[in-house]
Order: C-alpha cells, then sequence, then structure tokens
C-alpha cells in the first residue's frame, strides 16, 4: 500500500511539473511602489496581479489578463535575450490617504514592454492607466481621471 501511494505521488508530482507554467514576482517602480506577480497561460497570455502602494499614502491592488505580443508582431531584435511587447485590460481598487481615506475601483489598461534575460530575470516599462470612480470620505464621487498619468512604471522580476 505504501509503495502504491508513493507511486500516486510521484506520478501527480510529475503532471504537475510537467504542465507547471513559468511565473514571475518583483517589483515596479514609478507612482510609489508595486509588488508584481505574472502567471502565463501559455505562450501568448499571461495574469499580471500586482499590489500598489501609490505615493506611500495608500494601497491598492490591479489584475490584468495580458496578451503577449498581440497583432503577431514582435519585437525585432531579439539577440541572447528575449524582447516581448504586451497588452491587457483588468480592473483595480484600493484606498489612498490614510488619514481619511478615499476609495477607488475601476477599468485598468496594461501596455508594456519588457527583455527577458537568458538568464531568470527580468525588466520592464509599463504603463498602466486606470479610470473609475472614486468615492470621498466625506460623500460623494467623482470620475477618476488622474491615473491616466499616473501608472508608468519600471519593473525588476525574478523568473520562475
Amino acid at each position: 500500500m505504501k509503495k502504491l501511494l508513493l507511486a500516486a505521488v510521484m506520478a501527480v508530482a510529475s503532471i504537475s511539473l510537467a504542465v507547471a507554467q513559468p511565473r514571475a514576482v518583483g517589483v515596479n517602480l514609478g507612482y510609489g511602489v508595486d509588488v508584481s506577480y505574472q502567471h502565463s497561460l501559455g505562450t501568448a497570455n499571461m495574469i499580471d496581479l500586482s499590489v500598489n502602494v501609490p505615493f506611500f499614502n495608500g494601497i491598492g491592488a490591479t489584475c490584468t489578463y495580458d496578451w503577449i505580443d498581440p497583432f503577431n508582431a514582435p519585437v525585432p531584435w531579439n539577440e541572447k535575450g528575449e524582447w516581448h511587447w504586451y497588452m491587457g485590460v483588468g480592473a483595480g481598487a484600493g484606498i489612498y490617504g490614510f488619514q481619511a481615506p478615499d476609495w477607488f475601483v475601476g477599468a485598468v489598461g496594461h501596455v508594456g514592454i519588457e527583455y527577458d534575460f537568458w538568464f531568470p530575470f527580468q525588466l520592464s516599462l509599463d504603463w498602466r492607466p486606470n479610470i473609475g470612480v472614486v468615492g470621498h470620505n466625506g460623500g460623494g464621487a467623482d470620475f477618476n481621471i488622474n491615473g491616466l498619468w499616473s501608472g508608468i512604471t519600471l519593473g525588476v522580476r525574478y523568473k520562475f
């Protein structure tokens, strides 16, 4: 029975390693700091989850579904590593201002270019605009357009 259980565990571990997708974790620096996690969904798509601290005066999160090299237009200068560009859409939410916090929720876009080194390291330049609703602490809400120019970041990630 123990041998059968060991064989089953080994089979499941082998299958899960065979279908495991590449992932990356790192930070984006720009409008504050973002902690980023990317999970590939094959060679042409990825999910990007980011927890951000805008101007170190709040906390938010975004999740985007990104297409890698969309329109079959790869970056033409691949030498030792690989260049890729990506674009995607998703959603974001969070609070801003710890003393009298305002909340925000909205749609997020994601456009960027990344360089994957021949070792497990990645650099990227991203623009993550967001538009949506901002609710104020004293009541009322406004349409948020400030997020259109606040999402430019430089990313550094470890791929595993």
